[in-house]
This record gives C-alpha cells, sequence and structure tokens, in this order.
C-alpha cells in the first residue's frame, strides 16, 4: 500500500509540473471522424474541456474523411482519389479525394456537421467555442491529368482570427474546408490543415488522436535500437528515428501487404514527422477509446500513446547537490533488499563527481556511478532506475553512457560487483571473473560477507 501511495504522489507532483510548464501555450488537437462515434468520446471531450478551462488554449481539427464517404454514397456521389507527386506513396500517404462542383456542397454540410459534434459537447462542459473560416485556400489544379476541382491546400491560416478567440478563452474549430479570396470552398486534407496551423500558432504540441492510438511493434516493423515497452508500445522517438521507422516499412506500405490498422499508423507516423520537421516541439499520437489518454499523455513522462520530440526532452547528465535526494530516493528500495550498498547523503556527496543521473522533464529517474580505483579499471556502481520507467530501458543507457565515459577517460575495462542481477549485466556484454582480476586498492575493500560476483568487461 505504501509503494501504490508513493506512485501516487509521484504522479501527483508530474502532473503539477506539466501544469506549470505547459499553462498558457497553444496545443493542436487533429482528431480523426472514427473517434467520435466512440462510446468514450464524450469523456474525452470533456478531457478537452478541463485542459480549456484550466488555461491551456486549445485549437481543435476534426477529421470528416468517413462522413464525408456516407453523406455522398447517401445522394449517390462517387468519389474517386488520386495520389499527389511529391507525397508519401503507398497506404501510408492517404490518397487525396477528387472533390467536384457537385460534390463540394455536401462535403461543406458534412465537414460543419463533425464540427458542430465538437462544439456541441464543449458548449456541454461549457466551454466557449467557435467554427470558422480559419484557412485561406487555393485549388490544386490539374494533377496527374485529373482536375482536382474542389480539392485544395492551405494557401494561409487566418492567425489573428484565432487568436483572438484563444485570448478569449474559447477553443477554435476548424473544419475541412478553405475558401479562396473571392469565396471559392476547397475541400482540404485535415492533415494539412493541421500541420500548416500548428506550425503557424507556434503550437508547442500536436496530438493525433484516432482509435489505433500510438505506435505498436505488433503493427509495424521497428528498427534495432528503438526502445519499445513491454506491452509493445513505442514511447517516445527523435525525428530520425521515426524516419527509420518509416522507411523500415515503406516497402510493405508499397507492396499493399499491410493492414488499415498499420497502414494508419505509418500515415500517423509520417504527420507527426512532418510536424516535427516544422517546428512542433513533441507531437503525441494518442487513443480516442482509452479513457483519460490525453491526460495520461500530457501530465505524466510515460504518457499512453507515441510522442515524437524535437527538442531535448531527455538527457544523461553529471551530478548537481540538489539531486542527491532524488538518487537516495532511487535507491532506497535496492539498499533495503541489500542488492545495493548503503550509501548516505554524505558519502555520495563526497564522490558526486563519479555520478551521472538520467533526466526526463527535469525529474530524476536514474542513476549511476563510475568509481575509479587504479591500474586502468574502473567500477559501474550506485545504478537505479524508477520501476515505473522499466519500459524505456533508463538501466541500459545509464550503463552505456558510464561505459562510454569511461572510454574517454582511458580505462581498459570496466567492472561491476553485483549479488542478484549477473543475469542483466550478462545481457550487457559483462563476463564473470574473479576477485583477484581486481585493482588492489579495490581487493582490500571488497566485502567478504557479501559475496558479490564480478563480472567486467574489456573496452
Amino acid at each position: 500500500m505504501e509503494d501504490k501511495a508513493l506512485s501516487q504522489v509521484d504522479l501527483i507532483r508530474e502532473a503539477f509540473h506539466y501544469q506549470s510548464r505547459f499553462e498558457g501555450s497553444t496545443m493542436v488537437f487533429k482528431i480523426e471522424f472514427p473517434v467520435t462515434e466512440d462510446p468514450l468520446f464524450p469523456y474525452f471531450m470533456k478531457d478537452l474541456a478541463l485542459l480549456s478551462k484550466t488555461g491551456f488554449k486549445i485549437v481543435i481539427v476534426p477529421g470528416a474523411k468517413e462522413w464525408i464517404d456516407s453523406v455522398l454514397a447517401e445522394y449517390g456521389i462517387v468519389s474517386s482519389y488520386t495520389e499527389i507527386p511529391g507525397e508519401r506513396k503507398g497506404p501510408a500517404s492517404g490518397a487525396q479525394r477528387i472533390t467536384t462542383a457537385e460534390a463540394i456542397p455536401f462535403v461543406e454540410m458534412a465537414a460543419f456537421h463533425v464540427a458542430t459534434r465538437f462544439m456541441t459537447f464543449l458548449s456541454a462542459s461549457r466551454v466557449d467555442a467557435a467554427i470558422g473560416n480559419f484557412i485561406r485556400a487555393r485549388g490544386l489544379g490539374v494533377v496527374n491529368g485529373l482536375d482536382m476541382e474542389h480539392t485544395g491546400m492551405v494557401d494561409k491560416v487566418l492567425t489573428g482570427s484565432i487568436e483572438r478567440l484563444l485570448r478569449e478563452g474559447m477553443a477554435p474549430i476548424l473544419p475541412c474546408i478553405g475558401y479562396s479570396p473571392a469565396g471559392k470552398p476547397y475541400n482540404v486534407p485535415s492533415d494539412g490543415i493541421a500541420l500548416a496551423v500548428s506550425s503557424a500558432l507556434g503550437a508547442v504540441k500536436l496530438f493525433i488522436v484516432s482509435l489505433s492510438g500510438g505506435l505498436s511493434s505488433e503493427k509495424l516493423h521497428i528498427p534495432p535500437g528503438i526502445e519499445v515497452g513491454e506491452n509493445g508500445r513505442i514511447i517516445q522517438l527523435r525525428p530520425a528515428e521515426a524516419e527509420a521507422v518509416l522507411e523500415a516499412n515503406s516497402k510493405t506500405a508499397e507492396s499493399g501487404n499491410r493492414d488499415e490498422s498499420s497502414a494508419e499508423q505509418l500515415r500517423e507516423l509520417h504527420l507527426a514527422l512532418q510536424a516535427s520537421r516544422a517546428g512542433v516541439e513533441r507531437v503525441h499520437i494518442i487513443s480516442g477509446r482509452e479513457e483519460g489518454s490525453v491526460l495520461r499523455e500530457l501530465f505524466s513522462n510515460l504518457g499512453s500513446g507515441t510522442m515524437i520530440y524535437a527538442d531535448e526532452y531527455e538527457s544523461i547528465r553529471p551530478l548537481h547537490n540538489r539531486d542527491i535526494p532524488d538518487v537516495l530516493r532511487l535507491m532506497e528500495p535496492l539498499m533495503q533488499k541489500d542488492i545495493l550498498v548503503r550509501r548516505s547523503a554524505e558519502q555520495i556527496q563526497e564522490k558526486k563527481d563519479d555520478y551521472a543521473v538520467f533526466e526526463i522533464d527535469s525529474s530524476v529517474h536514474a542513476c549511476g556511478a563510475l568509481h575509479d580505483w587504479g591500474e586502468g579499471q574502473a567500477e559501474i556502481a550506485a545504478v537505479a532506475t524508477d520501476p515505473l520507467y522499466s519500459d524505456m530501458g533508463l538501466g541500459r543507457r545509464i550503463i552505456g553512457y558510464l561505459k562510454e565515459r569511461a572510454e574517454k577517460l582511458g580505462f581498459r575495462r570496466v567492472f561491476v560487483l553485483t549479488t542478484s542481477t549477473h543475469d542483466w549485466f550478462e545481457f550487457l556484454g559483462f563476463r564473470e571473473t574473479t576477485v583477484e582480476t581486481l585493482p588492489e586498492r579495490k581487493r582490500k575493500v571488497y566485502n567478504q560477507n557479501r559475496r558479490s560476483k564480478v563480472f567486467a568487461l574489456n573496452l
């Protein structure tokens, strides 16, 4: 019960940290139409309303493709699609609809109907919203020999109008319709609107919300070196890693040998990568059918989906004095179990320069130390990680950092002493050896009562 209470306290601390960090910032939510028909959609909208009420600036870009398909079918209008040159090919790209003069009135009707769903739920939570003509568009013209007619692209985002609404505490809703200066309507892909609006407003976050949720190794081929959680969820990716995932899955996507869910994840990842390269600090791919998904993604380090981040989200750095209480907090459960030798704050302070910490958004979640024992050998010690972050491989990363540090300092070998984690160190490439191979200074202080095993790695 005590451990559970502590984990709840940690979550509360994280929530306050993110609240103070992002309050007043602009966040864009690109929400696929199937989410609106899910039973949990009302709860999702309550969470968006809560964010708006607590000082976050919310902009909503509803997807409407499936509803437009339904309306056009009802009136007997057949849509055709074509790939746009320069766009990513295959199922991940999402071919664009050729919107005819006959179809555009029904497309407008369907798009604004979907937007109204969002306004209705926000109104129920007493959050003011506005659906407006915030997108100036221009036609695509003739593509692949086909007249795209009323299919367009974003020409300009009318940021002044949107920002005025945000200052008033209102939530702008941008349907997938844009207008030319002469008032001609165009069907504009909601992905393009979300990307343009996020960039134009300087949004710190773009949320891509669908029923598929975050990226999963069960659906996609994941290149080596990318961390995958126990449940197969990819928690976070840098832009270069996102590109590697897209590349690793491109051939399968182009061949059509991929199910609809996987193709959707690739399309979402492609949009996230574009947004990241357009300057959006963090892009989050989350599920709209998991209750509280947006709050968990926003207010906790682990999140609920997949984050593509361009800023310095995580780092391993030297220990500061202010980190010592956090390091002791991480080490205490392991010291109680006699997995780690007990250390005091004074002992850590004395060897402060030997320590490194793994920081995620200004919070310490792992630590380790590299002690010089002479004879070209260094000991990796005091490795501890936050169990709530086990999916992120923090311990392995700390070990990798300390090994690299030892190499730069000219050590020929690193070693560890362990009573219960020898399997893990063997997995990391360490090999068991004898106490006699330790430097003389270390042999003199070796604790015979603990009978720790010795594992070493030549550098």
